[in-house]
């Protein structure tokens, strides 16, 4: 499976949660990146590389970093995709390699996205995340319940960069999603996402979509 979803929308939360209750393995490219990048392994320090140049890491290593992934025993009974493919070039890479069985489609409106996102606030100290207005609030104003460290707003959280981030993704996916349509690929899409939305309500809507699809 492959989860698309705008920046926001929860696509690693879900992610997670699915390969837990199925049992299949969980490919975030970006965590993937990072581990290499963090033990300094041959496939590591070429990541690291690109990413210090503030370049994207080509597509010819993210297709040897997945398949790397998919040969080890937790990728034998499936997999669910976070971050890849992002162009439909990527998308026909991809297809060499692996069958995609299913499509995760998480359409939130761009409101939520900008209300969620612009009210995120995260320790300096030990990444916990907050929101100012919604679940999980700070006990204490700004403060970390878990460290006590100072909250801060990310620079892409700011709400005008956050509508950028999501015209940036309509115009990657746009191709992307009409591409996979095209070629009958099964859909679970999940909408009517709200500010309120529970995490535990929409899982159970991806849940009920794939047993639509017979792939449970």
């Amino acid at each position: 499976m492959v989860i698309f979803g705008p920046p926001g929308a929860g696509k690693g939360t879900y992610a997670s949660r699915l390969a837990a209750e199925l049992r299949i393995a969980n490919i975030a490219t970006g965590d993937i990146f990072r581990q290499e990048i963090r033990e300094k392994t041959d496939l590591g320090v070429r990541i690291a590389d690109f990413v210090q140049k503030g370049l994207l890491v080509p597509d010819s290593i993210v297709i040897e970093v997945l398949r790397k992934k998919m040969s080890e025993p937790n990728s034998q009974r499936g997999f669910i995709l976070d971050g890849y493919p992002r162009t439909v070039d990527q998308a026909k890479a991809l297809e060499k390699i692996t069958k995609i069985d299913s499509i995760i489609l998480l359409n939130v409106p761009e409101w939520v996205i900008v209300e969620r996102l612009s009210n995120r606030r995260i320790c300096r100290n030990c990444g916990a995340i907050y929101n100012i207005k919604y679940s999980p609030k700070p006990k204490v104003d700004l403060k970390c319940d878990k460290c006590g460290g100072e909250l801060y707003q990310r620079e892409d959280d700011k709400a005008e960069v956050v509508r950028e981030r999501l015209r940036v993704y309509e115009r990657q996916t746009e191709p992307l999603i009409a591409y996979y349509r095209k070629s009958k690929m099964a859909f679970v899409t999940v909408g009517d996402i709200d500010v309120d939305t529970s995490i535990g309500e929409v899982f159970e809507r991806i849940l009920v979509g794939l047993k639509k699809t017979k792939l449970l």
